[in-house]
């Protein structure tokens, strides 16, 4: 499997696989709002100071995906960060957990903040053993 940067070109793929997997747990996309950012990635993570990358199977398909998308001076939430089903358990989160924070320190972020579903147990348990934990008051973990 490869990590590269996507593109704009990447983005009906990427939608896919966010849908899907939130269609897996219960929850739905939302195109018109929190999901909108996928309609230009480049425009909406890159051009801002963050970046955007996806997983590539060796064959070609996107099999999971991490953004970095800028919030303040130093710190940076971790967006969109999903993996089909069959591509779990294997090390491929882990992979793009670690490959996101390394990236948002290259990019000199001090701080790596995301909001999760409480649906999504396993992910949670992972962000909690690379140090995100709850934000008194609202649905965000920070490391």
């Amino acid at each position: 499997m490869e990590m590269r940067r996507a593109t704009n070109a990447d983005g009906d793929a990427v939608r896919e696989l966010v849908f899907e997997v939130l269609a897996e747990f219960g929850l739905a996309g939302d195109r018109e709002s929190t999901d909108r950012d996928l309609d230009d990635i480049v425009g909406n993570f890159d051009d801002r100071g963050g970046r955007f990358d996806v997983l590539v199977a060796a064959h070609g398909p996107i099999v999971g995906c991490v953004g970095l998308y800028p919030l303040r001076e130093g710190v940076v939430e971790l967006r969109k960060m999903y993996l089909r089903p069959e591509y779990r358990g294997q090390g491929a989160g882990r992979r793009l957990l670690e490959h996101a924070l390394a990236a948002a320190s290259e990019l000199g972020f001090r701080r790596v903040e995301l909001e999760t579903n409480s649906k999504l147990v396993e992910a949670i348990r992972m962000y909690e053993r690379y140090g995100f934990r709850p934000v008194e008051g609202c649905h965000v973990a920070a490391r």
